[in-house]
């Protein structure tokens, strides 16, 4: 196995050193995160930092880039404290991926791919239609990533949507079931086939 010392990689073409530092720390989630401004655009864009953050309260996080270009996720979530959260699935891999592409924000992503606007009970963020988990969040805070001027957003889950089938008993959200995407990398798309579920776990 060779080595990649850090010296290597800061002299690696641009291109390159995206792809494999975006690689190497494994498969990561797969969302739409959709906003609506205050005058009445929509915005949907593909997220590989969903995470995590806490289950009491129900916390999400995820990264968003510098905002020294215009960042309509960002900014519409700072003006209306709302958006949601999407699991891409299947069978929207290419219509989720072509939402990083970088359209002005009086131009609406959904009105450039097959995917659909849906909204519920009076969120004032759309969903995407059809995806098997959606999530409504409250934009709880931000703070600063000093090393990369990066953005950690967390909110809050006020609303969660699963699709019947994929809830089990104790809660668990098979998303094997749902033929949810992860993504590895900037752009490679994957659908697990299987998993293994351990019981809690205490010293031996």
């Amino acid at each position: 196995m060779p080595q990649i010392t850090r010296s290597d990689i800061d002299q690696m073409d641009k291109l390159y050193r995206i792809n494999l530092i975006n690689s190497c720390a494994g498969y990561k989630s797969a969302n739409l995160i959709s906003t609506q401004s205050v005058d009445g655009l929509t915005n949907v864009a593909v997220f590989s930092s969903v995470t995590h953050l806490g289950s009491n309260p129900p916390l999400l996080g995820f990264i968003t880039r510098p905002a020294v270009v215009p960042r309509n996720t960002y900014e519409n979530i700072k003006e209306t404290g709302k958006y949601t959260i999407n699991h891409i699935h299947h069978k929207i891999t290419k219509e989720a991926h072509h939402t990083s592409a970088k359209y002005p924000k009086e131009i609406s992503e959904f009105d450039k791919t097959n995917l659909e606007r849906e909204y519920k009970d009076n969120f004032a963020a759309p969903y995407v239609k059809g995806c098997p988990v959606q999530i409504g969040m409250q934009f709880v805070s931000e703070y600063l990533i000093r090393e990369n001027d990066t953005i950690l957003i967390v909110g809050q889950i006020e609303h969660l949507y699963i699709h019947d089938e994929l809830l089990e008993n104790d809660g668990f959200i098979n998303l094997i079931k749902a033929e949810t995407a992860t993504i590895n990398g900037l752009d490679g798309y994957a659908i697990p086939k299987k998993h293994n579920r351990y019981s809690y776990q205490r010293p031996k």
